[in-house]
């Protein structure tokens, strides 16, 4: 684990240097903002514990379309522009929204105009939830502008699947220069959140690798047909805990969806699930390393701007 802790160092210390982000962007010029932000989701999720997972898959989603430019926020403006939004891969999955705005609107009104990005927004709130959840915290690098486009196709090019492969998986995140060991470790976001019925039927109704006692009692609320919308817990033993359940689950053959159980199916990267499952220490650490990582992914583009409002460009 030490050469993989090094090699992460190396290409952070890389990824930083090119986007000129730093954890002290905003220090001069909004300071208080960080415990603003904490204080929001800390009091949206002891109201509701579930909206934790729902601010970090905005992270996800909105890196890995064009890197961390809060693209995922533009709402459409049809017929000129048609961004993420409603992209297969986010419709019906994605919420949070209002929690970014909340942010924003504080930040506005409270500590300083036009000066933080919607982008640096969810990339604090994603942090202050998988801390509140209880899992690791890391430094969040700082100082992305907001993107003044995007595309529906983009997201549908980037975003991998439920149904997808261990080696899509694997060229998914490689394309964005995240290796396979933090995709393994960046999957265990699923220790929290829900899939809809539509993402996982395929997988306990279709699939050999998984215990028939856990498909069969996840069909109790997932038909073969209908219900697409009904929900089921990634984790279920702690849907609302950051843990490392999600890579014991994977170990008994528990994972909810398709590209879940493929991190552990007799492939060359179970050692890593194994070692998650037993080591929930070595988990938080490459996690909190791997949200660095994508958290420095550079935009598509270089006319970034400061939103006024994060769902559409000035």
């Amino acid at each position: 684990m030490a050469k993989i802790s090094f090699l992460a160092l190396l290409l952070l210390i890389s990824s930083t240097a090119y986007g000129q982000l730093s954890h002290k962007y905003y220090s001069n010029s909004c300071p208080g903002l960080q415990p603003l932000v904490r204080s929001i989701v800390q009091q949206t999720l002891s109201n509701d514990p579930t909206m934790g997972a729902s601010l970090l898959r905005l992270f996800f989603h909105d890196c890995f379309v064009n890197g961390c430019d809060a693209s995922v926020l533009l709402d459409d403006v049809p017929p000129f522009f048609i961004g993420e939004k409603n992209a297969p891969p986010n419709m019906n999955s994605l919420h949070g929204f209002q929690v970014i705005d909340a942010i924003k609107a504080s930040v506005e009104s409270i500590l300083c105009k036009n000066t933080v990005s919607c982008a640096d927004i969810i990339a604090l709130a994603a942090r202050e939830s998988v801390a509140f959840l209880g899992g690791p915290y890391w430094a969040v690098y700082l100082g992305r502008k907001d993107a003044r486009t995007t595309s529906q196709m983009a997201a549908n090019i980037n975003l991998p699947p439920p149904s997808a492969s261990l080696q899509t998986l694997v060229s998914s995140f490689s394309a964005k220069g995240l290796a396979p060991w933090d995709m393994i470790a960046l999957s265990g976001a699923h220790t929290i959140g829900q899939a809809r019925c539509a993402n996982f039927r395929q997988h306990i109704y279709g699939d050999s690798n998984v215990d028939p006692g856990f498909a069969s009692f996840r069909r109790q609320s997932c038909p073969p047909a209908g219900g697409d919308s009904n929900l089921a817990p990634l984790d279920f033993r702690s849907p609302v805990k950051f843990d490392n359940q999600y890579y014991k689950d994977l170990m008994a053959k528990q994972g909810l969806l398709h590209s879940d159980q493929e991190l552990f199916n007799g492939g060359q990267f179970d050692f890593f699930v194994w070692l998650y499952s037993v080591n929930q220490t070595a988990f938080f650490d490459d996690f909190a390393n791997a949200m660095i990582k994508m958290g420095n992914l550079p935009p598509a583009g270089s006319n970034g701007e400061v939103r006024k409002n994060c769902h559409r460009w000035n």
